[in-house]
């Protein structure tokens, strides 16, 4: 069980936003030492490598594998898989300049702490309090998602539920349950995504083996090989954008970095390496599902593809081991944006742009409780009124604008490169890298309905106000 540690008052430069004093970045701890710095309360690094993968593979792995392979399919046809791997190449553009920047700053808050700390106060202001509330809608969109899965398979395996709504019901207490098993100490959360994702991931391997064989004729007739492209290249590339929301669980890694062992060797690892098994999911999940039916009849299914698909291999057992890994997609996608939420509010609050009670510890578990309810209580309340889709988006428009300012992040550092900046990872192919990953990221904004671009820009409007009205004058009276 975490604990938590508290020293003495913090010096007047040690918790400047848009600054990182030497002494804000100490060697970092060992395995399971609490991380203690001049600040004050620290977390305690209880977070290995495996538990780095599995938040960001279990973040991940959801809509490119549950929803989008029939959307996917029915506007660029096999090439759907040529629009993953596109998605999964912008992604290792933005996860290498994260990586580095996690390295030499691992510390909670993620992309808010590197953006604030290289380009100031307000550019980072206006990331943190987005990224928390976009975190919140995206958690909000996968406990509803929980719920569907739920219901889908109680009605799968012939429970009658007799018309009762059960979704919004499953899907509070469970987001309830998740948030409390959070506050009880950061390990259970992890120890959870860890047996979750490996379920998950066994699942899909089985599928994904038994679905290839199928496919090259092993179990029965080889499948008829479509052109690539039907529609032509144009589509692959705007199908991309569509499917690019599959790969925004990479950062919520360093978000919790404040958390996890041997940052300088297991951020890197865990952020890049999550990416490239995701990838390869995605990938082989459309060509078994267009092997398997065509694009055009598995665009027929929409949504549900991917459950037709194992139905067509081994019956009704196939349908409900692939509902099953749905809802266990949702459980980690929901556990790991809860615990980064909270991280992205205990960071944000410890520069005091949110009150600072916000950063309190519960010392029994070591755990950021008061951040916590912060993550959890606006996500019920989120779930309670429903309509959450078009908020999932604007969580996507948001992580997208922190992508590219952390790639910009970079540079600034770089060209900066400041006594304290020592990362133990640095970005291959520097600049061409960091500016790629910038301008891809920007880049698919343009591809996004007008009112999640809308929205998103009036939250960035709405936390750039708040830093001005309070926390702006909150830093010029001393208290950060």
């Amino acid at each position: 069980m975490g604990t938590a540690h508290e020293t003495g008052t913090a010096p007047e430069n040690a918790n400047r936003v848009g600054e990182a004093p030497e002494s804000e970045l100490p060697a970092t701890p060992g395995d399971g030492e609490v991380s203690v710095t001049e600040e004050g309360t620290e977390l305690e690094r209880t977070i290995g490598l495996g538990g780095g993968i599995a938040v960001g593979v279990g973040t991940m792995i959801g809509a490119g594998i549950f929803v989008f392979p029939g959307l996917a399919a029915g506007r660029a046809g096999p090439a759907a898989a040529g629009s993953f791997a596109i998605g999964a190449v912008i992604a290792l553009l933005v996860a290498l300049p994260a990586s580095e920047l996690a390295t030499a700053m691992p510390k909670s808050g993620g992309g808010y702490y590197f953006i604030s700390r290289a380009l100031g106060a307000l550019p980072g202001a206006v990331v943190g309090i987005s990224i928390w509330l976009g975190l919140v809608f995206a958690t909000a969109f996968y406990l509803v998602g929980f719920g569907n899965y739920a219901a889908a398979v109680l009605d799968e395996a012939g429970v009658a539920i007799g018309g009762v709504p059960v979704v919004v019901p499953l899907a509070l207490l469970f987001g309830a349950f998740l948030t409390l098993l959070n506050v009880m100490g950061t390990e259970n959360a992890a120890k959870l995504q860890s047996y979750v994702v490996g379920l998950l991931l066994t699942i899909l391997v089985l599928f994904l083996g038994y679905g290839g064989l199928d496919a090259v004729g092993v179990f029965g007739t080889a499948s008829t090989p479509e052109r690539f492209m039907p529609f032509g290249p144009m589509p692959m590339f705007t199908t991309a954008a569509l499917v690019f929301t599959s790969y925004l669980g990479f950062a919520q890694v360093a978000t919790i970095a404040g958390d996890i062992q041997r940052p300088g060797r297991n951020l890197p690892l865990a952020m890049i390496g999550s990416v490239l098994v995701v990838g390869v999911l995605y990938v082989a999940t459309i060509f078994v599902s267009t092997s398997a039916f065509g694009s055009a009849r598995l665009a027929g299914f929409g949504e549900t593809a991917i459950v037709e698909v194992a139905r067509a291999f081994v019956g009704r057992f196939g349908a409900v081991a692939i509902l099953l890994a749905g809802l266990l997609a949702t459980v980690s996608s929901a556990n790991a944006s809860i615990l980064s939420t909270s991280r992205a509010v205990f960071a944000v609050s410890r520069d005091a742009l949110l009150p600072k009670f916000a950063s309190r510890m519960n010392l029994r578990y070591g755990t950021p409780h008061v951040a916590l309810s912060m993550a959890g209580g606006p996500v019920l309340v989120l779930v309670a009124l429903g309509e959450v889709e078009v908020l999932a988006e604007v969580a996507s428009f948001l992580h997208l604008v922190m992508y590219g300012l952390m790639c910009v992040a970079l540079v600034a550092m770089r060209r900066d490169e400041p006594e304290w900046y020592d990362p133990n990872f640095r970005v291959p192919v520097y600049p061409l890298v960091a500016g790629l990953g910038g301008l891809s990221s920007f880049g698919l904004i343009a591809f996004m309905q007008p009112a999640s671009q809308i929205i998103g820009l009036a939250i960035m409007a709405a936390s750039a106000g708040w830093y001005k009205y309070y926390a702006s004058n909150v830093a010029l009276k001393g208290v950060i």
